[in-house]
């Protein structure tokens, strides 16, 4: 239940990861999106970057008895915006 409410995330959103060693990355929401599971955005999500970045991904709109699945995908794309010692 770690991501059931990511979908209510929006831009400017900080998101903290403790890192090994004590620190934290920080992390800022650029963008949320819903998109269907035809339609995932693969590259956008599992492609490169040029900083350092962040990809959440979970179920989410509607669900579908028939299947006993959602029918979408939440993505949160994210940036690193600092390191807290």
């Amino acid at each position: 239940m770690v991501f059931y409410e990511l979908e209510w995330l929006r831009p400017g959103h900080r998101i903290e990861m403790a890192r090994a060693g004590g620190r934290t990355a920080v992390f800022t929401a650029e963008s949320v999106e819903r998109v269907a599971k035809e339609k995932f955005p693969t590259r956008r999500v599992y492609g490169p970057l040029d900083h350092a970045g962040l990809r959440l991904v979970t179920c989410g709109g509607p669900f579908d008895e028939s299947r006993h699945a959602y029918r979408d995908n939440v993505s949160v794309y994210a940036a690193q915006t600092a390191v807290i010692p």
